[in-house]
């Protein structure tokens, strides 16, 4: 699988698990029709903006795996719903690398550019106070 770079797919997160498939990866499949394929890493605004337009990415729902999000959190997010928050001013950054090839369709990289972030697999040193 190709991220948007054209380079292997890499890892978005596994704590907590992410992906359409649960296997930490943004994996669009077939079966993915929302195409779940951005690596977003969430923010308060982001979060917010996602409770307002109906898509609550806070409050868990054990029954799809579903943890619940916190600010910080990595997750492959719908493509539709990163570009909706675009639109909104409300965008979350972007691992580029993680961020699946499949989503220039929806979201051109010109525009996923400006929010690319790498976020370290040990954030310890970020939250660290």
């Amino acid at each position: 699988m190709r991220n948007v770079l054209g380079g292997e797919l890499q890892e978005c997160s596994t704590d907590p698990m992410t992906g359409f498939t649960r296997a930490g990866r943004c994996e669009v499949t077939p079966e993915d029709h929302g195409v779940h394929g951005i690596c977003a890493v969430m923010t308060e605004e982001f979060l917010r903006h996602q409770v307002a337009v109906g898509n609550d990415l806070v409050t868990p729902r054990p029954e799809w795996s579903f943890p619940g999000l916190r600010p910080g959190d990595r997750w492959c997010v719908v493509a539709v719903r990163w570009l909706q928050a675009y639109q909104a001013g409300a965008a979350a950054p972007v691992v580029l690398a993680s961020t699946h090839e499949s989503v220039l369709a929806v979201v051109p990289l010109e525009v996923l550019r400006p929010f690319a972030v790498d976020v370290p697999d040990d954030i310890s040193d970020l939250t660290a106070g």
